[in-house]
């Protein structure tokens, strides 16, 4: 049986606000945390088998070129070595996310510093590890034809978003800023190193691999090999995190792939944390023009946001720095224009929260610029341009908790009202401040599928090849069909990654949750009607809890019910015209306290708040978590994250986590989370929205504002270094 709900419309039916259990939305553990935590939940690498071979990937050290030989019969001769895979298929690019089709490759052709461009196989790591350093690669380098700064190249304009004339508004302002910004390219730095284990029968291929969406992943990878989708199968029960950098297949998935499929035995790749920085999707780093024009009461009556993102030639995705400047602000007049240079770097792609992730910030950093001239509260001055409609579209929002993020995190953050001036505290040789900043991210939603069973002891199983990529999945998807079929997360079964399930949503673009659990739901709501069936009763008449179902004066339990059958339903969750109809987007707002030292322009996050709202609270423990992660970013994107490329040859130099600076515990202060419950119809059946890149969107610019509002510098780069920050700080 198969429940299917294509979305046109919202859902105000409400129905997990009428169930009995109470499970959903409660701050539960995951279940599958203690696995983690002990070292015995299997990933991708320590996947075994019998005979299984180790692969390690040759890449090469020219930016541009043509491969005209490879000289494989040396490194054959070597110790424990079995093969040198250098097949067409075996791809310098990665897949973009959603691609479900082989990455585009020109063939033998270099794009960029880094890119693999051969698969050596031996009995042990080590052989391979060897054998691949020695592996001579011959290349005529074009070098000198190959682009390597985004800011002198040409380049391609997309559509503009234009309404009225922001020039004439801008003349006519009030008030009015104009300011250019600058972000950094950065990196997903997942914990967990891009691996695959492929296995191959003759007929069938089977490979764990790390990766985030198994359905798109399934394609791309049956694309790349000339097989059939139905030949190929991936299991992903854990993922170490993702970021976006394993939304699409990658080089060790296709190598391992190839390698099995030419060998007849297993074939382990597991690449180096400098080879998953030199090949892996990048963010790229952007120019950003921002320009506001407002009345003297502060309202905007212009908005403009101009940026300039790079990707390789022949790649379609663009950073989408200005999504959140659709609707974010007012203002009639708009002007909204992206660029993209191409050069030669790895491929740029998804990295977490893309687009609002470098665009809010900046935009964020203009609204305080704005609110100083206008001699306003920062706070007050957002409250005054949330629009009431979409200002592009002019199409209503489905559900919108700005105003009351602003409210309620001010209120928690202790933020003090009124106008603001520069270096008014000062603690030794540290100035304090504080920082406001509001956060936007679009909520998307894609089609997802799930099995659940009720078996006949009562329990349940929930069966989806959805991942969890540490955000918490198996706890959330079965608390949704704890909450609906009136079972302890105890007694719900959840089992992930792989592709012999029925295809889910997959994990990227906060759409898991909120996709995958409708699917749940759709499949649960499927199992109540069975279940009043065979108890001659109406759906709507009957409550699950703890086991038992009740109606009237009745109780029985679900066991009893099933009477030793079980019954399995399939949720087809399918987007619809409801999430184009509205404005679906999730909403929050960031307070930062810093502390920037005179003399060396070292900045200290003291204290960081977040309100977000986005939607139906699915589980208030890993939602937190989830926040706490992003206002980590936030400190990263705003202090120390940038990826730092040669500008002579267009290596990658800081190509691991000791030079790629992420935060650690040092960086991070006490953070505080503010949750504000809201339900969205049109969201999704279950009233969710997305949260798990929410709080990275905007953080980065609360603290930009800190730090101005302590010692006064302006810094229009990021991230803002103490160098940065000194030669922006006023005459001492």
């Amino acid at each position: 049986m198969s429940v299917h709900c294509k979305q046109d419309a919202p859902d105000e039916r409400n129905v997990l606000d009428s169930t009995k259990q109470g499970v959903l939305g409660e701050p539960l553990e995951r279940p599958e945390g203690l696995l983690k935590v002990t070292g015995t939940a299997t990933y991708a690498a320590e996947f075994d088998a019998e005979s299984c071979l180790e692969g390690v990937l040759v890449t090469l050290p020219v930016v541009r070129g043509t491969i005209t030989s490879i000289d494989r019969e040396s490194v054959l001769q070597m110790p424990g070595v079995v093969a040198v895979i250098t097949d067409e298929r075996l791809t310098g690019r990665a897949a973009q996310g959603m691609a479900g089709e082989a990455p585009f490759q020109p063939a033998q052709q270099v794009c960029y510093w880094g890119q693999p461009v051969a698969l050596v196989v031996a009995e042990s790591f080590e052989e391979a590890r060897d054998a691949a350093k020695h592996l001579s690669v011959e290349c005529n380098a074009d070098e000198g034809d190959a682009p390597l700064d985004p800011d002198t190249v040409e380049a391609e304009q997309r559509k503009p978003t234009k309404n009225g004339d922001l020039a004439h508004a801008m003349t006519q302002a009030a008030h009015s800023v104009d300011a250019t910004f600058t972000t950094d390219g950065h990196a997903s730095a997942a914990m967990e190193p891009h691996a695959a284990m492929a296995q191959w029968d003759g007929q069938s291929l089977t490979v764990h691999a790390s990766l985030q969406m198994l359905k798109f992943n399934r394609a791309e990878l049956a694309d790349s090999l000339n097989l059939k989708e139905k030949q190929v199968r991936l299991i992903a029960p854990y993922v170490g995190g993702g970021f976006g950098s394993k939304l699409g297949i990658s080089q060790e998935t296709v190598g391992a792939s190839l390698a099995a499929m030419k060998l007849g035995k297993p074939v382990r790749v597991v690449m180096s944390r400098q080879q998953v920085f030199q090949t892996i999707m990048r963010r790229s780093e952007t120019t950003q023009r921002v320009r506001l024009a407002a009345d003297s009461e502060g309202r905007l009556t212009g908005f403009g946001h101009e940026a300039r993102v790079s990707n390789l030639p022949g790649e379609e995705f663009a950073e989408p720095v200005l999504q959140s400047s659709q609707f974010l602000y007012g203002g009639d007049n708009r002007l909204l224009q992206l660029e993209v240079a191409r050069i030669h770097r790895m491929t740029a792609g998804s990295v977490r929260a893309p687009g609002e992730a470098v665009g809010v910030q900046t935009v964020e950093q203009a609204m305080d610029m704005l609110a100083e001239k206008a001699g306003i509260d920062p706070v007050e001055l957002r409250l005054r341009n949330i629009p009431e409609r979409h200002p592009a579209k002019d199409k209503p929002y489905s559900s919108r908790k700005l105003a009351e993020c602003l409210r309620e995190g001010a209120s928690a953050f202790g933020w003090k009202d009124g106008p603001r001036k520069p270096r008014h505290t000062r603690e030794g040789e540290w100035w304090i401040g504080s920082g406001v900043a509001s956060a936007a991210r679009i909520h998307a939603v894609v089609e997802a599928k799930a099995r659940v069973t009720l078996r006949p002891d009562g329990t349940a199983l929930v069966e989806t090849d959805m991942t969890d990529i540490g955000t918490g999945t198996y706890a959330i998807l079965g608390q949704v069909a704890g909450e609906m079929l009136g079972l302890s997360l105890d007694d719900v079964e959840v089992r992930l990654g792989d592709t012999d399930m029925p295809p889910g949503s997959g994990s990227g673009g906060s759409f898991g949750a909120s996709s995958c659990g409708s699917a749940v739901f759709l499949a649960c709501e499927g199992l109540r009607d069975t279940l009043a069936e065979k108890l001659g009763i109406e759906a709507s008449d009957l409550s699950l809890k703890d086991g038992f179902a009740l109606w009237e004066n009745e109780k029985k339990s679900i066991a009893e019910v099933l009477d030793g059958k079980a019954i399995e339903e399939i949720g087809h969750f399918e987007p619809g015209k409801s999430t184009e109809d509205y404005a679906v987007a999730s909403f929050g707002a960031f307070f930062a306290e810093v502390a920037v030292n005179h003399w060396t322009g070292e900045t200290r996050v003291r204290r960081m708040t977040g309100a977000f709202g986005f939607g139906r609270v699915l589980n208030a423990r890993t939602a937190r978590s989830q926040c706490l992660g992003g206002m980590t970013w936030c400190i990263g994107n705003a202090l120390t994250e940038s990826l730092l490329f040669d500008p002579t040859d267009g290596h990658l130099a800081n190509c691991d986590l000791a030079e790629y600076h992420v935060p650690v515990h040092r960086d991070v202060p006490d953070l505080e989370v503010v949750l504000l419950e809201e339900r969205d119809a049109a969201a999704s059946p279950i009233q969710a929205k997305g949260v798990g890149e929410l709080g990275l969107c905007g953080g980065a610019g609360a603290i930009a504002n800190a730090i101005y509002d302590a010692c006064g510098a302006r810094v229009f780069a990021y991230p803002m270094t103490p160098d940065r920050v000194l030669a922006a700080m006023p005459d001492k």
